[in-house]
């Protein structure tokens, strides 16, 4: 009997955990099936310059894991049952619904955008976290003429990346940025000061302390009463977990996020392992990984290793995830690389202008060439999976019997 391995999710983590495991485990010994309603990679972090009007290499699943034995199921989640070990599923061209059994699931569904309860903010505002969204917005600024006001809304790493992207491609805009403290207030002194050149020097104003809690057709208003002209908003404030975890059953923190061991295993259910932005884990300084790419990709290898390790029955390797630095694009020309200590804070050491950006640009060509290179620099013998004790079997031929009852 083959061992079920499901992956929810085809994002840096889960396309990563899926490939990192085939080259783990034998064919023979285990089939690994990604569920992703698109058939090719999206570079996520890339998507600011999808909206500025850039155009990315494709990057085809099919290509990524040919010959891999990774089967990829094009298909959205619609609800994951952790009792009966089965994720429901519809076709990514909607036509049918299915369900796929498990023995060990990989949730990596990830995160969108989060418009906070803000009032007109899900009607007017435009946002980057995903491909469509970023799609739309390259359209709605492509229509926009010159000295037409753009407001992105949120000083984080992405509304820095979105408002520089913008100003830079377009100088023709007047484009502004409404950060809710201080901007770049994270930052080194250093950062602070070479992120506020480079804003100035690209023309884009900047409005500090600046709390959006109304957004409207052609403004945005604050909470101390400024309104800001803005014929395209963009919203980048934050992001909410994928809502299917909340009825999983799953035990879960801050509402949303899986909550999981060192090895991104469940402490609730052990059968299922959350990986990226989904997951709620621990770091140095007992902090939670904060959602970005720098965390989900050491987390999709940890939990890759992980299972392969459990079921050949070896010992489980753990590493601690720790951060270097902050990359940040400010256009295609300025970059800034912010070191940082193991649980993020911000040290007196820098990296800026081109420099920056050349290196922040190996990042994210290194971060997509990862995904189809997963265990580059490690060893890749494949191990073979222990044969389940009969306790196990018996439950995994309970739940292939009530699936083929449901089908």
């Amino acid at each position: 009997m083959q061992h079920r391995i499901v992956v929810l999710g085809a994002g840096y983590t889960g396309a990563i955990a899926a490939g990192r495991l085939a080259k783990r485990l034998h064919q023979e010994d285990v089939t690994i099936t990604l569920v992703n309603p698109e058939p090719d990679f999206v570079e996520r972090v890339r998507l600011h310059q999808v909206a500025a009007g850039q155009d990315l290499k494709p990057r085809p699943f099919a290509e990524m894991f040919a010959g891999t034995g990774v089967q990829l199921k094009l298909a959205k989640v619609t609800a994951v049952d952790v009792d009966r070990k089965a994720v429901a599923v519809a076709a990514a061209n909607g036509l049918g619904r299915e369900e796929l059994a498990y023995d060990t699931l990989v949730y990596a569904l990830g995160s969108g955008w989060h418009d906070g309860g803000v009032p007109g903010t899900a009607e007017h505002a435009h946002e980057v976290s995903s491909r469509p969204g970023a799609l739309r917005l390259r359209d709605r600024l492509a229509a926009l003429g010159a000295g037409r006001p753009v407001v992105v809304v949120g000083g984080g790493l992405t509304g820095l990346e979105a408002a520089t992207e913008i100003a830079e491609a377009r100088p023709d805009l007047d484009v502004a940025l409404a950060a809710h403290g201080a901007l770049g207030d994270w930052l080194s002194e250093k950062g602070r000061t070479h992120l506020r050149k480079v804003m100035d020097g690209l023309g884009i104003t900047v409005h500090e302390h600046a709390r959006v809690d109304a957004v409207g057709a052609d403004r945005v208003t604050t909470a101390d009463g400024r309104t800001l002209p803005a014929e395209v908003t963009v919203w980048t404030t934050g992001f909410a977990v994928h809502p299917i975890a909340r009825a999983t059953g799953l035990e879960l923190a801050d509402g949303d996020r899986i909550v999981v061991d060192g090895t991104m295993r469940s402490v609730s259910h052990p059968d299922v392992y959350a990986v990226g932005d989904a997951a709620m884990a621990m770091g140095p300084g007992d902090k939670p990984l904060r959602m970005s790419c720098a965390s989900g990709v050491p987390m999709a290898w940890q939990a890759a290793d992980a299972i392969a390790a459990r079921l050949a029955g070896t010992e489980v390797p753990r590493v601690s995830i720790r951060y270097f630095q902050q990359c940040v694009s400010l256009g295609r020309k300025e970059g800034l690389i912010q070191f940082v200590t193991a649980d993020d804070r911000a040290v007196d050491k820098t990296l800026t202008g081109r420099t920056a950006a050349r290196y922040k640009e190996l990042i994210c060509k290194g971060a997509a060439w990862g995904v189809a290179h997963p265990t580059v620099g490690m060893p890749t013998r494949r191990r073979r999976v222990a044969p389940p004790q009969p306790r196990d079997r018996a439950r995994a031929d309970a739940a292939t019997a009530v699936t083929a009852r449901s089908a």
